[in-house]
């Protein structure tokens, strides 16, 4: 007797279209959805009648081909942005490219998926479509009707197109064992990205389940480093009284993910330069190589700036980690998550508590938009789960506890930033002239206090706004107080 399907999206009110031109592809989607349960479907072969098809009626979801003859998917992309057509859309394609990904994400699509399609790829990239339409839906009728998305597994939510890209940068690097490198600022879920790779990538194998092992490397000396990913044989050093794995060996063919590799010591990044070049390393006390079968994800938060300046990181390292380079943006830059984000960790707050979820009031989104998360998505769950704890009786959240939280954060900041005087004119009115090299320092300095001032006092992002290290730009800080101070 067949499986029964277990369905884990309900069958839309409004049709799935699903074009492609070549008919086996179609069937082959339609099964596929239908093994889910969802029948209501609506299959194309000729791109040039996609138009129509949109505006004679209501779609929940488009599946585009990228490549078809006549009308290529991204050609019906921008006819959808362009009608401003209220339905998300997945593009299908069988060339893996990256680049190919984000354009398609910018111009609007949901999704990206890379032919062959693996069944459970798809159910889920057409359950998050669907979910994320009706997160839409809601976010429509105000913060307060939104619903937390069940189930969210730890992924990077998001209703943001940067976002997005994102996503789809994460699902096309999933196909390739070449290392990949996550940046961004603090707290903004590198390890949910490397989560999402190694997720993606278990989708591609039959069977797929391998383990995903963390680490985060900060504070680890060359010794220490060695002995943790390499493992080390029996009598290797004092006290190793027995051999060890490493955890290189403990992943096999799952993915290793090291967290803030930029804090690594120079030796360290040169062992690790090497390991990747070869393939293969040495555990502590052994003369036998073993080969690096995982596939290696690394994350930091350190700028670019810091990345290639030699002192901080090797930069042999650095162009071999990113092979495949994400940049996951900050909150501040994606405020619309806020919608989901907020009534999830609200409620994740309250199942830890043991009570219900206290009601949102519709003053609390406005006042996070104005708040710049230094912290990012990490404050913005410690303080809603701070909020959560501390509040009393069954009215609406109390938003005292984060105005006291944010007005904390915000004096911590402008006490760490050294007071700047104003910016001086380069020429002043005077008869003496200053040299070339006193003009060229007065206009380094103002173009410094003006990034400050752009930056909102933050030293890291005016660091990325001048293109320098944020070490360097509080050495030159450090200087001007001296000279000020003078």
């Amino acid at each position: 007797m067949p499986a029964t399907p277990r369905s884990r999206t309900p069958n839309p009110p409004a049709p799935i279209l699903i074009v492609d031109d070549e008919e086996q592809a179609l069937t082959s989607y339609a099964l596929n959805l239908r093994f889910s349960g969802i029948t209501n479907t609506m299959l194309c072969s000729d791109s040039r009648t996609v138009p129509e098809l949109l505006a004679s009626r209501t779609f929940s979801l488009v599946m585009l081909d990228l490549s078809m003859p006549h009308t290529s998917g991204e050609d019906i992309l921008a006819h959808m942005r362009a009608q401003a057509l209220d339905v998300p859309a997945i593009v299908i394609t069988g060339h893996n490219e990256v680049e190919t990904a984000v354009r398609c994400m910018q111009a609007g699509a949901r999704d990206y998926l890379v032919k062959p399609v693996d069944r459970a790829r798809l159910l889920a990239a057409v359950t998050q479509a669907l979910e994320g339409r009706a997160a839409d839906a809601s976010r429509a009728m105000g913060p307060a009707a939104v619903a937390p998305p069940a189930d969210s597994g730890g992924e990077l939510l998001t209703c943001n197109p940067a976002m997005r890209a994102v996503q789809a940068q994460l699902a096309a690097v999933a196909r390739s064992r070449e290392p990949a490198l996550v940046v961004g600022e603090t707290g903004v879920g590198k390890e949910l990205a490397a989560r999402a790779i190694h997720a993606a990538a278990m989708a591609l194998v039959p069977g797929g389940s391998r383990p995903f092992i963390g680490c985060n490397v900060a504070g680890l000396d060359d010794v220490m480093l060695s002995d943790t990913l390499f493992g080390h044989k029996k009598g290797a050093y004092t006290g190793a009284l027995g051999s060890r794995a490493g955890l290189m060996e403990e992943a096999g063919t799952g993915t290793l993910f090291l967290d803030e590799i930029g804090d690594l010591s120079l030796a360290s990044q040169l062992k690790l330069l090497r390991c990747i070049q070869e393939r293969e390393y040495y555990p502590l006390g052994s003369d036998t190589p073993r080969p690096m079968e995982c596939r290696l994800v690394a994350a930091t938060n350190k700028t670019m700036a810091e990345l290639l300046d030699p002192a901080v990181f090797r930069r042999d390292l650095f162009f071999r980690m990113r092979t495949h380079l994400i940049e996951i943006p900050p909150l501040r830059e994606r405020l619309e998550d806020l919608a989901l984000l907020v009534p999830l960790f609200l409620e994740e707050a309250a199942r830890q508590t043991g009570r219900p979820a206290p009601a949102i009031p519709r003053e609390l989104y406005p006042l996070l938009e104005g708040y710049a998360f230094p912290g990012n998505v990490r404050e913005l769950k410690s303080m809603l789960f701070h909020a959560c704890t501390v509040h009393q009786g069954s009215g609406p959240l109390d938003l005292a506890p984060l105005v006291a939280w944010m007005e904390s954060v915000r004096q911590g900041l402008a006490h760490s930033t050294p007071a700047l005087p104003a910016p001086s004119p380069v020429l002043p009115n005077r008869e003496r002239l200053p040299t070339l090299r006193q003009a060229e320092a007065r206009v380094a300095e103002d173009v410094i206090l003006q990034a400050l001032r752009q930056a909102g006092g933050n030293q890291s992002k005016a660091a990325r706004i001048l293109g320098i290290s944020r070490q360097a730009l509080h050495k030159r800080l450090k200087r001007l107080g001296e000279v000020n101070r003078d």
